[in-house]
């Protein structure tokens, strides 16, 4: 199921997407009475998607990211894979949807483009054993952690470098029953392929990360891991359309622009 969250005539819903992802034709939604982070009805009544405006899938009281957490991608920017994920937080003022601009930092003068499969926590939980993980999981989003690499380089934190506004496009829906072990994430900027890696070659499986995080913290229903990028990142500038595709999902595209 492809769970999508949008805003039309000033009202925003949930609604089912329904229809073929991979041709985009005719693809319209069942509005969804209530929310999907409980059981929910659909309303049968129907909106074209393309008359609609797609909204970040969800609005993450925090975003769980995960550096590292394949071994190219560590090897590009001379790092070796950590002993324990590393894991640093970007704020829910990062997050963005589909088609919404990325604006270009003022701070920096080099920002990467970081294809992610997002995870999206589906109840809230702590101290998750590793058999319950797939209970408290909702499904599955594409996301970009987008990163001012030269901020990154000279600053201690992440903070700055990997949660200004925007840094976190999230989307284009939820799609709920997926086998994440082993999808092909790819990363686009104007058409060129720059990333294209699996999700089974991460270090830490998603698994591993949800029993490492809720070790320390309780996550609500909405809040997202991000799971790490394949190696390929890369500069993006003002002007660039960057797109991120996964394997399953669908493919999250963002315009970078300059700040007015």
């Amino acid at each position: 199921m492809r769970i999508a969250r949008f805003s039309i005539d000033g009202n925003v819903a949930f609604g089912v997407v329904e229809g073929d992802a991979r041709s985009g034709d005719g693809l319209v939604l069942d509005i969804i009475k209530g929310h999907p982070f409980a059981e929910f009805e659909r309303s049968g009544k129907r909106i074209p998607l393309d008359k609609v405006r797609l909204l970040p899938p969800v609005l993450p009281n925090k975003v769980v990211a995960i550096g590292r957490n394949y071994a190219e991608h560590a090897a590009e920017l001379g790092h070796e894979v950590p002993e324990v994920p590393t894991a640093f937080f970007k704020p829910s003022t990062s997050v963005i949807g589909p088609d919404d601009p990325i604006v270009y930092p003022s701070f920096s003068h080099e920002v990467h483009h970081e294809a992610e499969l997002a995870v999206v926590i589906g109840r809230m939980c702590s101290q998750v054993p590793r058999e319950r993980v797939a209970d408290v999981i909702l499904g599955y989003t594409c996301a970009n952690d987008v990163t001012a690499r030269d901020v990154q380089r000279v600053e201690d934190q992440w903070a700055r470098a990997k949660g200004f506004d925007g840094s976190c496009p999230l989307g284009p829906w939820v799609v709920t029953d997926l086998d994440p072990s082993d999808l092909a994430v790819m990363c686009t900027v104007n058409g060129e392929q720059r990333q294209l890696g699996r999700t089974g070659q991460m270090v830490r499986s998603i698994e591993d990360l949800v029993v490492h995080i809720t070790e320390a913290m309780t996550l609500l229903p909405g809040d997202v891991i991000l799971t790490g990028t394949p190696a390929g990142v890369g500069p993006i500038n003002v002007g660039d359309e960057v797109a991120v595709t996964i394997e399953g999902i669908g493919t999250l595209t963002n315009k970078v622009i300059k700040r007015g």
